[in-house]
């Protein structure tokens, strides 16, 4: 199949998959999701993700009816069902179905929901464009929820710039974009946001900062302005499918773009580090 779904427990085509009107999802956003790539059949990084997903399931007090190791199985017979070689995979829970009530339901079973999806890596060799807006987020944003319409606009401004980002700002600090981690390199140091509830916790990022303390590159956990973004070295946002992605420009103006030596070292190392995790997957199927 082109584009797979699942939905507690049924697969076929996406465009054939129907969900009952009254899951909690389509009145109140109820539920958090997690995503990532795949390339051959095997699932990038699943291990980090599925620790973010049932945190976030934690966090936002779900009681899950499987295991992760349940998970892990349904989200492999998923990836096996579809044909392409790199995949975008989701999957979500929702609170379940029932009648509107604001207050969780008692006695209500949890809705699962995955897809499968064709879908490229990031052309590294390219650097991109992004804008800047308001964050006006909740506090939440350290959990994958769906409540995600801020993210839309965002994006959907940063299409209509002809940029590929949105990097929200709060209160002057820049906090993340509208679907990726942001960074800065300056005099040689890799800067980012505290994972604190005020940016999610990217697995990319998780592996960018690891890969900092592996080379030898210092890295800060602190807040930076739109001004020092604008006059750091290099302006890096990081996703699953992207790694690394260098920025050249902000708001229109040129920006980042002048550390090339430290950002291919980067760049490399994490692609050399995902050739060998798809690698040894591989090997294992």
């Amino acid at each position: 199949m082109k584009h797979v779904g699942y939905y507690n427990g049924t697969i076929g085509p996406l465009e054939e998959m129907q969900i009952p009107l009254l899951d909690r999802v389509s009145f109140y956003g109820d539920g958090v999701y997690d995503a990532t790539m795949t390339r051959d059949g095997v699932i990038l990084y699943l291990d980090d993700h599925l620790d973010r997903f049932f945190n976030s399931m934690r966090l936002m007090r779900f009681q899950p009816n499987f295991t992760r190791e349940e998970l892990a199985a349904d989200l492999q017979r998923v990836v096996d069902a579809a044909d392409d070689r790199d995949l975008f995979l989701y999957w979500q829970i929702t609170r379940g179905t029932g009648l509107r009530q604001h207050a969780f339901l008692p006695g209500v079973e949890p809705n699962l929901w995955i897809y499968a999806s064709p879908c490229p890596y990031a052309d590294l060799e390219q650097s991109v464009a992004v804008i800047t807006v308001e964050d006006t987020r909740h506090h939440h944003c350290n959990v994958k929820t769906l409540n995600l319409l801020p993210n839309v606009m965002a994006q959907q401004a940063a299409d209509e710039a002809g940029a590929s980002e949105a990097v929200f700002v709060r209160d002057g600090v820049v906090t993340e974009t509208a679907h990726s981690n942001v960074h800065i390199l300056k005099d040689g140091t890799l800067i980012t946001h505290a994972a604190d509830n005020l940016i999610l916790p990217g697995i990319a990022r998780k592996h960018l900062i690891a890969m900092c303390h592996e080379l030898g590159i210092p890295v800060q956990e602190t807040g930076f302005t739109r001004q020092e973004m604008l006059d750091a070295d290099e302006i890096i946002i990081s996703a699953s499918s992207t790694f690394a992605q260098r920025v050249h420009s902000v708001d229109g103006q040129p920006a980042g773009c002048k550390d090339a030596a430290t950002y291919l070292r980067l760049r490399d190392a994490l692609q050399a580090e995902f050739e060998a995790y798809i690698a040894a997957g591989t090997a294992e199927r």
